[in-house]
């Protein structure tokens, strides 16, 4: 079966054919590194890892590059809130991100460009499109003039009243056309700047994603991502200065965005206080069952994180870990694949997985092994069932053996009261005891 993707531009599932016949070049829109990244932020960085893993078993080379922006208005706002240098704020919170990504099962990209170390490729695009008559300086201010490119709108299929409501445009003297979009503005002393033609300063967002795109994977690739928040103005600028500064080559043949997340029926939003960050999560949950429940629906649908999703993750997990046991990868299951190859129909695919756990606990080794293997196409089920139910518990450990041990010595003395206290106490630290005739087991809640 061939894999089959919706495609944001044309609004409908096409099969995917990459340019070459065994290469695929993939780019997603990474972090703004200012803070810690959000669940729709990891949603994404989830998403998109799943679809590398879903190209590279089909594909001999696939070159997934994904930035990150370490230079950008948020990230001066919060150094300076934070009384902090910005260099020492981006590295911070990108080593953050990096590690709870990957708390998450998220595979690093082939790259991952930092936009502060691209600047040049920037400036020369600014200068091409200036050339062109598609840019223009207003004092040391470069906007993208939105009229010089007649099929601007095409990915986001907004009017041109919509669009420029959209991009929240700011109404300036400077403007030749209110919907004109910055490409280069000036920096203050104190603020981060480089030398250019038009004056020391420093990049907008949108052109510094086409000048990385184009380094590492030429002009035009095969898929370009993000979030749906992205498309308009993000995605729609990037495709417009691209093609402009590309003598009208397309900037990806196939756009790919995930849906939001919201947070028990609200948008996520500072000022309602529900944002929901990874690092919150990973303190409370493993990260496997944060993925599977990112995954949980559709990606191109919404996803409204509750208590109650996360906890059905949880048992799921419990139960494909019970089910698989200590079986060895196999090969993974065919409809399983056919059914992340229907634009990574998650929903169905885990749909799969519970039957192969049905046969599983039922002792079908074949199943125990497509079991394992199609959940790690999925990124989950990575650790061995003890290490599962023990919850990567680390000093603890002894601890409660310490306890257990306590427990099966009162109940040979016949202290039943005594070893009643004991597992309670342990139930309390949501430690779950299995007895059985080969002695006591445990497990987290």
């Amino acid at each position: 079966m061939a894999l089959v993707l919706y495609n944001t531009l044309s609004h409908q599932k096409e099969p995917f054919r990459p340019m070459q016949p065994d290469s695929v070049g993939m780019y997603a829109c990474g972090p703004t590194v200012y803070d810690f990244a959000h669940i729709g932020n990891a949603r994404m960085a989830v998403v998109f890892d799943l679809l590398y893993r879903v190209l590279r078993r089909r594909y001999a080379r696939v070159t997934y590059v994904r930035n990150i922006t370490d230079v950008d208005d948020k990230i001066i706002d919060a150094a300076k809130r934070n009384g902090e240098a910005i260099d020492s704020l981006t590295a911070r919170t990108a080593a953050a991100y990096q590690e709870h990504m990957q708390a998450l099962g998220v595979q690093p990209p082939t790259m991952q460009p930092r936009a502060t170390q691209h600047i040049a490729e920037m400036i020369a695009m600014i200068e091409t499109l200036v050339v062109r008559g598609n840019a223009y300086d207003s004092d040391g201010t470069v906007l993208f003039h939105v009229p010089s490119d007649p099929n601007y709108g095409a990915l986001s299929r907004q009017d041109r009243d919509g669009m420029i409501a959209g991009a929240r445009v700011e109404v300036a003297s400077y403007k030749r056309d209110p919907a004109d979009f910055v490409l280069w503005k000036p920096s203050t002393p104190e603020q981060p700047g480089w030398d250019s033609p038009w004056g020391r300063g420093r990049p907008g967002w949108h052109i510094e994603c086409s000048a990385m795109a184009e380094k590492y994977l030429g002009r035009t690739f095969d898929i370009h991502g993000g979030g749906q928040d992205l498309i308009f103005p993000h995605h729609e600028n990037e495709i417009a200065q691209s093609r402009c500064a590309h003598d009208g080559a397309p900037l990806a043949r196939t756009w790919v965005h995930n849906g939001f997340i919201t947070v028990r029926g609200e948008k996520m939003a500072k000022s309602v206080g529900n944002v929901v960050t990874a690092n919150d999560l990973l303190q409370r949950h493993d990260g496997e069952t944060i993925r599977l429940t990112l995954l949980s629906a559709h990606y191109r649908q919404g996803l409204d994180w509750t208590d109650e999703v996360i906890e059905q993750s949880k048992k799921a997990l419990d139960r494909w870990y019970r089910a698989a046991g200590d079986a060895a990868p196999g090969e993974p299951d065919p409809e399983f694949l056919a059914a992340l190859d229907d634009d990574l129909n998650t929903p169905q695919a885990i749909a799969r997985l519970h039957g192969l756990a049905d046969r599983g606990m039922a002792g079908d080794a074949g199943a125990q092994a497509a079991l394992k293997g199609s959940a790690a196409v999925m990124g989950v089920l990575a650790k061995g069932a003890e290490a599962w139910f023990r919850g990567g518990a680390g000093a603890g450990e002894a601890d409660i053996d310490a306890l257990i041990a306590q427990r099966a010595a009162a109940k040979k003395a016949r202290n039943f009261a005594e070893a009643d206290r004991i597992r309670a106490e342990l139930e309390a630290r949501k430690i779950v005891l299995e007895d059985s005739a080969k002695g006591t087991t445990w497990r987290r809640a």
